[in-house]
């Protein structure tokens, strides 16, 4: 089982969120890397699935709606993790690092994921 790696979209890419991920050894990649800022959230899903890279975003409605439609069209994705803009970046990288030492890669296939789940009492 591999590891999750990170694509972090453009409306949650936080250097220092991405810096503090980098520095505890998580994989991260975001769409300023990659060149990809202003592009659909569809294409941004579907480069994060090329990339075999979760997708990680404050975008509920969007990413919610996108993937229902995945899964009703039987269109996989590498996963979608929706984290809230509320939580510091200390919160975020504590929830994220909880997720990622409870779900490997594969088990996030096709999945859609909410941070709030992670938190550091579950």
């Amino acid at each position: 089982m591999s590891q999750i790696r990170l694509f972090i979209d453009e409306d949650s890419m936080d250097q220092r969120f991405i810096q503090a991920l980098r520095a505890r050894g998580v994989d991260v990649t975001t769409v300023a890397e990659v060149e990809t800022i202003s592009s659909s959230d569809k294409e941004q899903l579907n480069l994060a699935t090329e990339l075999q890279r979760v997708l990680y975003t404050f975008n509920v409605g969007d990413f919610c709606q996108l993937h229902r439609v995945y899964i009703e069209e039987n269109i996989s994705h590498t996963g979608i993790i929706i984290s809230s803009q509320d939580y510091s970046i200390g919160e975020q990288m504590r929830r994220v690092l909880k997720l990622m030492a409870t779900k490997s890669a594969e088990e996030m296939i096709n999945e859609l994921v909410f941070l709030s789940f992670y938190s550091e009492a579950t």
